[in-house]
């Protein structure tokens, strides 16, 4: 019974290189304080194997990053191991189907390090530091976990950004990303197969305008850093026995779960898109939209319709002046409740407070 036990299961939370992780032995690492797990698991009847990343302490399996997730083994002969100084996975040839691609010393032996935060890592043996050869928090699958950065790297221009599953138990990479676009003011799109379908708006200093609801709240913070260094948005737990994520689902949907113990499910906390109105681009240039009226769409004052025959179903030609611009005469008006307009290409005067 203590052979059998053993041989299903590795209490460490490191793989030597001469240890190996196999679909067929089913093998896994946990991480020291027993949250999270990684090993290999099979989402559907498909003969498809990944190497992910779950919850060990929910009885849900919830998976929160994928390695393999475009080049899945087709049958239940796979391992992890390392080699060469990466982490690597190979199919039943021995061919390589995946690998953390790091140019460490090869010399020198490495370790994978499962840590609490879900963070698989490639280090040094004899180095217990933050200075990792590879992280997976470098590479999102469709989840964002405390901790966890999205957006820029500046000084190796790596971009951190969510990839939507294909379907729910498909984690192929989908239709949806979630991308931190840089300008003057960074903000988030969600795209679809690259074209934009909702953006965030600036980040204020609190929060991104247009997501009321990541307000401040009694056990998550919100952070975006920009600097020289990195533009990123990441966000803290002040509770360690409080587990929530964010999630870009594969019907474009960007969701913060939060698990409740009492229920043993997890909870939808906020969404977005919201409604219609987060539509990128709905109604047109020098429009607005407004969810409570019919139709939607409405030109701001001073302009019209640029087709006459304007109706919800086609908005797309937006709205012009009714007479030509004059400088003279013609002066800003307040719109209340409005998401500002792209800032991509804004010119912002920084001397200025928040204030």
């Amino acid at each position: 019974l203590i052979l059998f036990c053993c041989a299903f299961s590795i209490h460490a939370n490191t793989l030597s290189s001469t240890e190996s992780l196999t679909i067929s032995r089913n093998l896994t690492i946990v991480s020291p304080g027993k949250i999270f797990e990684l090993g290999f698991f099979k989402p559907s009847t498909r003969p498809r194997w990944y190497l992910g990343i779950w919850y060990k302490k929910i009885p849900e399996r919830t998976y929160v990053w994928v390695a393999n997730r475009d080049t899945p083994l087709s049958n239940s002969v796979g391992t992890l191991k390392i080699s060469d100084g990466n982490l690597v996975i190979l199919d039943h040839s021995n061919i390589r189907i995946w690998s953390t691609n790091t140019k460490g010393d090869v010399r020198s032996p490495i370790v994978a390090e499962l840590l609490d935060t879900g963070n698989l890592v490639i280090r040094y043996f004899n180095n217990n530091s933050q200075e990792f050869l590879w992280q997976s928090f470098d590479f999102p699958t469709d989840t964002l976990l405390p901790e966890m950065k999205l957006g820029w790297d500046r000084k190796t221009g790596l971009n951190r950004f969510l990839r939507s599953y294909k379907s729910s138990n498909d984690p192929t990479s989908g239709s949806f990303s979630y991308k931190l676009e840089t300008g003057v003011y960074s903000e988030f799109f969600m795209l679809a197969k690259n074209s934009p379908v909702y953006r965030t708006g600036p980040w204020n200093g609190i929060q991104f305008i247009g997501m009321p609801e990541m307000r401040k709240s009694d056990y998550v913070i919100y952070n975006f850093t920009e600097n020289n260094e990195e533009v990123s948005f990441t966000f803290l737990m002040t509770s360690q026995n409080t587990y929530s994520r964010l999630k870009l689902s594969d019907k474009g949907e960007f969701e913060r779960f939060t698990w409740i113990p009492t229920s043993s499910q997890w909870s939808l906390s906020w969404s977005s898109p919201k409604d219609q109105c987060d539509v990128y681009d709905l109604c047109g240039p020098y429009s607005y939209c407004d969810i409570n009226t019919s139709p939607i769409c409405h030109c701001i004052q001073g302009f019209e319709p640029k087709f006459p025959e304007w109706k919800l179903i086609d908005v797309a030609g937006g709205c012009v002046r009714r007479t030509p611009l004059n400088c003279g005469k013609d002066r800003f008006l307040p719109l209340k409740q409005m998401k500002l307009p792209d800032t991509k290409t804004v010119i912002v005067d920084r001397k200025i407070g928040m204030k």
